[in-house]
């Protein structure tokens, strides 16, 4: 078995030479497999990958959106992460309220007719202004419904109670570290309609043992090429903050997913990124002093000693 970054290129590989042609939500098609497992050991460096820059203050910030249980995209433009907006945007476009050119299809269309395009960036620079400015429209358009943040800090029981996964996983590893019961689940069917995208990284797990913590996710669907690499930084991290917070060394992340596609307009971003050499993970820095995870900002985490090769860019499909 492939470890580290060596496993997500096999992936990609894996996928381009035997994946399924597949129809999906977007209408942008895909090559997909079904069932895969990568393992990262967190001792040997921070799994962000190499072959390509990933932007490791986008998965940070959107991280600390999930553990303050927040929905609402404020935050993140506040700390210039745009990476949730064209669902709220969506959103806001096909509400009676908006009276702006038609945006339809505007998730494709953009990337081919520039005159739509130049449209298209106008109305989102309006959005975000509003989103940042205007209280009552980033109340109305700038939340996602039920998403991440809600299900693992304020799970609705039918009690109308509400359950903080991740308190109360972080206290079962502190308190009763042989349990397998560590866990923290992301899907939650009777809100799956309030949500602006149902959860793709939908339950994982802790295990502690020799005195190290490590995690699995189980990811219903993975976009291989823009998702997959934030997701395995976001719970790479994740398990860092919370070894800390508990006392422990980290151990791995195991990283299981269900549908791992790659979209069709993607593959000739994929052959370039195998390409490419393979270079040392960087190191996590984290503010030692901070002993909770949920009193981290993101200037207490820092990523040292990481030279990767140029970013590859590609659509995102809505």
């Amino acid at each position: 078995m492939l470890y580290g970054e060596e496993a997500y290129l096999q992936l990609c590989s894996h996928i381009l030479k035997n994946g399924h042609k597949k129809d999906d939500r977007t209408n942008t098609g895909t090559y997909s497999i079904f069932g895969y497992q990568m393992r990262f050991n967190l001792k040997e460096g921070f799994p962000l990958l190499t072959t390509k820059k990933v932007a490791f203050r986008l998965v940070a910030t959107e991280l600390l959106w999930f553990i303050k249980g927040d929905t609402n995209i404020r935050y993140l433009l506040q700390h210039n992460n745009n990476i949730w907006n064209e669902w709220a945007f969506e959103k806001w476009i096909k509400s009676d309220e908006y009276d702006g050119p038609d945006m339809t299809d505007f998730g494709r269309r953009s990337l081919t007719d520039p005159e739509f395009k130049n449209r298209y960036d106008e109305q989102m620079q309006l959005f975000k202004e509003k989103i940042l400015h205007d209280d009552d429209f980033a109340e109305k358009y700038g939340d996602l419904g039920s998403v991440y943040g809600k299900q693992w800090r304020a799970w609705k029981t039918s009690q109308n109670d509400t359950i903080d996964q991740l308190k109360n996983v972080i206290d079962s590893i502190k308190n009763n570290p042989d349990s397998r019961r560590h866990i923290v689940s992301a899907w939650n069917p009777e809100d799956i309609p309030n949500m602006a995208l149902p959860p793709c990284h939908t339950l994982f797990q802790f295990y502690v043992a020799d005195g190290k913590l490590s995690c699995q996710l189980y990811q219903r669907s993975g976009d291989v090429f823009l998702g997959v690499p934030f997701n395995i930084a976001s719970y790479a991290l994740l398990t860092h903050l919370i070894a800390h917070e508990c006392g422990l060394d980290v151990g791995e992340f195991v990283h299981t997913l269900g549908d791992a596609h790659i979209y069709s307009n993607h593959v000739e971003q994929v052959k370039l990124q195998l390409e490419r050499e393979i270079r040392p993970f960087p190191t996590l820095e984290i503010n030692e002093g901070k002993k909770s995870i949920f009193d981290f900002d993101i200037d207490d985490i820092k990523i040292a000693n990481y030279h990767p090769h140029p970013a590859i860019k590609a659509p995102i499909a809505v």
